[in-house]
Order: structure tokens, then C-alpha cells, then sequence
């Protein structure tokens, strides 16, 4: 089984298809990994510009590389 690529507390981009809707890019918070037996991992994400949260495939996500502040 495959394991989830992110980490809980971990921020990353939210990098939406052309298939995904209005859904925001930017700026994300990993809150939890999602179970799942699919290919592409979920994830519970919170935004870091409004708090929004939302639930996102792995495919998605990119690793934000910048320092978690707070």
C-alpha cells in the first residue's frame, strides 16, 4: 500500500486542475491524512490566507518549501 507523501502540519500549494472547479491555489496546512486504499491520497487542508478547509487529492499538492509561521 502506498503512503501518503505529506505530512500532518506540513504546508504545501494547492496547485488545482483545469477540472477542479473555483477551488483557491495557494497556501495550504495539512491537517490530516485521509484513509484511503486509491492511488492518489487524500488529505484534509487548511488554508493559510482565509482558514478555509477542504478535503484534496495528493496530485494537487506540492510541497510549499517556505517555514511554517505559528
Amino acid at each position: 500500500m502506498k503512503r501518503h507523501g505529506f505530512s500532518v502540519g506540513q504546508r504545501v500549494e494547492l496547485v488545482p486542475g483545469r477540472m477542479d472547479g473555483n477551488m483557491p491555489r495557494g497556501v495550504y496546512t495539512i491537517v490530516r491524512q485521509l484513509p484511503n486504499d486509491a492511488a492518489d491520497r487524500e488529505y484534509h487542508v487548511r488554508s493559510a490566507q482565509d482558514g478555509h478547509q477542504r478535503v484534496v487529492r495528493e496530485s494537487q499538492l506540492r510541497a510549499d518549501g517556505r517555514p511554517s509561521v505559528g
